[in-house]
């Protein structure tokens, strides 16, 4: 583990840390049972190794000129770095959202246990 933050792309660094190969994808969804046959359908075709549902969420937002205030779940996708094309036209196909929310924010430290288990996702073997 580094400890020296120039060594991480920290400050002063002219380089970003390097990607673990993995991703984080946030998406909201409008309910509990729709957020779980997307994220099944997800985790089924291998697109993703993992999601989590995240119940409670409140979002409050502006759309199309109103600020609206709403219960939602949040779905928290683990996914092959390369993977978040294939998972976005999914989420894009799947969801009820006219503008759904697909957030993919690359990790750059993660257990190597882990890392190997999410980067497997799709394989024969996994």
């Amino acid at each position: 583990m580094k400890n020296d933050p120039s060594e991480a792309g920290g400050p002063g660094e002219s380089q970003p840390p390097v990607s673990s190969g993995m991703m984080i994808v946030f998406c909201t969804f409008p309910d509990l049972e729709k957020t779980r046959a997307v994220g099944a359908a997800i985790i089924e075709t291998g697109l993703a190794a993992c999601v989590n549902l995240v119940t409670g969420v409140e979002s409050i937002y502006r759309w199309e000129g109103k600020v609206h205030q709403e219960p939602e779940v949040l779905g928290i996708f683990k996914v092959k770095s390369e993977g978040f094309g294939e998972l976005e036209a999914a989420l894009h196909l799947k969801h009820p959202y006219d503008v759904p929310e697909i957030v993919g924010i690359h990790t750059d430290s993660v257990a190597e246990n882990y890392l190997k288990w999410v980067r497997s996702t799709g394989d024969s073997t996994s």
